[in-house]
């Protein structure tokens, strides 16, 4: 069932959504060569715990889980896609990162990622990563009402499909409040005009995922959470937490 938001409701995803855009800041301004994967996760944690806000990744465990999730922030480099979890890795020269993070504040949920490199930048990956924002971009700008979830999910697709790149099947964004996961789910690619149709109140995380090999194809790690691509070529993910208004798509996790 779509659980609509309130004015109000929407205001206080807004805060929500805020704390997350600055422990993704936090956690990208501390990355450089030498930095483990869990410094990551204890800076954006410190951005958590000063704004009294909860994460709804830590201990999360979902059906496929066979773990519950470790830490605040997934952080994914170079193959994997998405759900990594922090280790002892230490970044080196030209990684790709996608750090994705979530806060929980006064019971209103806001989730977000973000994919930069470090160290000296190759072109491929800077292409990737751009791409990602643009059909990130393209999928919010068609996230108004009237129109439908496919609208969002033809967007996202034709941007990814247009540059070469695949899109893991089976993954994409989700409906988001009260909990990290609601109604309705937002796929990455398909066909316009169909499934839910968009209404003011709907808050959406929108979030597409892009493999530079151009294959759909993905493999779980023993840890049973990240997912890596199976070509060993890289990957990118952007995120927003968009709330659909009668004066269109509003961004609540931007700086």
């Amino acid at each position: 069932m779509v659980k609509l938001k309130t004015d109000e409701a929407i205001e206080q995803m807004r805060a929500s959504g805020r704390v997350v855009a600055h422990a993704l800041a936090a956690a990208r301004d501390v990355a450089r060569v030498g930095v483990s994967l869990r410094e990551l996760d204890a800076v954006a944690r410190a951005v958590l715990r000063g704004a009294g806000a909860s994460s709804p990744f830590l201990g999360y465990r979902p059906s496929f889980a066979p773990v519950p999730f470790p830490a605040v922030v997934c952080v994914s480099v170079n193959d994997a896609i998405v759900h990594g979890i922090p280790d002892d890795y230490r970044l080196r020269d030209g990684d790709l990162v996608s750090v994705d993070c979530g806060a929980k504040l006064a019971g209103w949920v806001g989730d977000a990622a973000v994919s930069f490199t470090v160290g000296r930048a190759r072109p491929d990956d800077l292409r990737l990563i751009a791409t990602a924002e643009a059909a990130l971009a393209a999928g919010i700008a068609a996230a108004v009402p009237g129109n439908r979830i496919g609208d969002i999910a033809h967007a996202i697709g034709t941007v990814c499909r247009a540059a070469g790149y695949g899109i893991p099947d089976g993954f994409g964004g989700h409906g988001i409040g009260r909990a990290m996961h609601e109604d309705p789910g937002v796929p990455n690619e398909g066909p316009p005009g169909r499934g839910t149709k968009l209404r003011p109140g709907m808050v959406l995380a929108i979030e597409p995922m892009l493999i530079a090999g151009g294959t759909d194809d993905y493999a779980c790690d023993p840890d049973g959470w990240t997912l890596r691509t199976t070509d060993g070529t890289r990957a990118a993910h952007a995120e927003h937490t968009v709330a659909i208004t009668a004066d269109g798509p509003r961004i609540l996790t931007a700086l």
